[in-house]
């Protein structure tokens, strides 16, 4: 079933642009176990659940530090764990006006047939997790594809298979009530000026939003997360 007629459309809309409120922003507290590890590490505290319990409570309980956030990207530990008085995390970031998302994809892995580009994985059992998750209390989703820029990429291959990607995981959130973040990243590493990549995001927004259309995708119930247009971080400075 499309978006555009599912039960989810008009939840979809209206959350799409609660989380783009002007002056209000997104919280990425979506660290993996290990990311979260080296930063404990360097405050010499170990990485065990209670202590990363602990950090995000820190995050989350802060005076007035929610309401300057529309929206909290959360790592799907987070989603399920409580304050140290037994509240869920989700409530107090509903009780405070902010929308809890939760991170999807399960990192990138080589393209075959490519040098070195990427694809992302994470569809395996994608929509039940989405339907876990939502019913957990997120309504927005987050979902990251990488391409670079070099010689010959990136390659037709990896355009069009990272834009079909892209799509499919966002139909997929829209059929279970999430609101998908669309994350087309192009890395800055490189040599190219700031022409190529204006040319090459060009490029790769078309080919997504070709495939969101090919999809069926609810683009009012979407948010696009673009890259930066800059020139490459080994080109000669200016």
């Amino acid at each position: 079933m499309s978006a555009f007629v599912g039960k989810y459309a008009d939840e979809l809309i209206k959350n799409a642009k609660y989380i783009a409120t002007p002056g209000k922003g997104i919280l990425a507290a979506d660290e993996s176990t290990g990311t979260i590890g080296k930063r404990l590490a360097s405050i010499k505290v170990e990485n065990i659940e209670p202590n990363r319990q602990a950090l995000r409570e820190l995050l989350f309980t802060s005076p007035n530090a929610l309401s300057f956030l529309s929206g909290v990207i959360l790592f799907e530990e987070t989603l399920y764990q409580k304050t140290y008085d037994g509240k869920p995390f989700v409530e107090v970031l509903q009780e405070n006006n902010v929308i809890p998302g939760i991170k999807v994809d399960k990192g990138t892995v080589e393209l075959a047939g490519t040098n070195g580009e990427t694809t992302t994985q994470g569809f395996d059992s994608l929509g039940a997790r989405c339907q876990q998750y939502y019913k957990a209390g997120a309504r927005f989703a987050k979902w990251r594809a990488v391409l670079k820029i070099g010689p010959t990429e990136p390659s037709e291959l990896s355009i069009q298979q990272n834009a079909q990607g892209l799509a499919r995981y966002a139909i997929i959130c829209q059929e279970n009530g999430l609101v998908p973040i669309v994350e087309p990243e192009i890395l800055t590493d490189g040599d190219h000026d700031i022409k190529k990549c204006a040319a090459v995001t060009e490029t790769v927004l078309a080919a997504v939003y070709k495939a969101l259309n090919d999809h069926h995708v609810l683009l009012e119930g979407t948010l696009l997360k673009p890259n930066m247009v800059t020139p490459g971080s080994d080109s000669p400075k200016v």
